[in-house]
């Protein structure tokens, strides 16, 4: 499982954030999740809990905004969306799709005291 590893991760971000920004407390954690980024969210939240616990951010409210996934056909040069990494492109059915959307995850913002 992956997400334990990202929820890692986020928990690294905010308590370098808590050194360098000298703050005690977090109320709420913005991510930004692409539908692309094959991130089980409710996973990811399950971890959140366990590895947030005896931090700054223990208890903290997850806030998780989908990112659409979006493509570029090489085919018929237009964006598209997807929903899934290397889809057929929906306007001219060519599998020449590269995602440019969609596939980042980040913590986009700390609510803090």
């Amino acid at each position: 499982m992956h997400e334990m590893s990202l929820a890692e991760g986020i928990r690294g971000i905010i308590e370098d954030a808590a050194r360098e920004q000298a703050f005690r407390r977090v109320r709420t954690v913005w991510l930004e999740i692409g539908e692309l980024a094959t991130v089980e969210v409710e996973a990811l939240r399950f971890c959140l809990d366990a590895v947030l616990k005896d931090s700054v951010a223990e208890g903290a409210t997850i806030a998780i905004d989908p990112v659409p996934g979006r493509g570029w056909c090489m085919h018929c040069a237009t964006t598209v969306a997807i929903r899934h990494l290397y889809d057929a492109c929906p306007q001219c059915g060519s599998h020449q799709v590269q995602a440019t959307a969609g596939t980042e995850m980040r913590v986009r913002e700390l609510e803090v005291d």
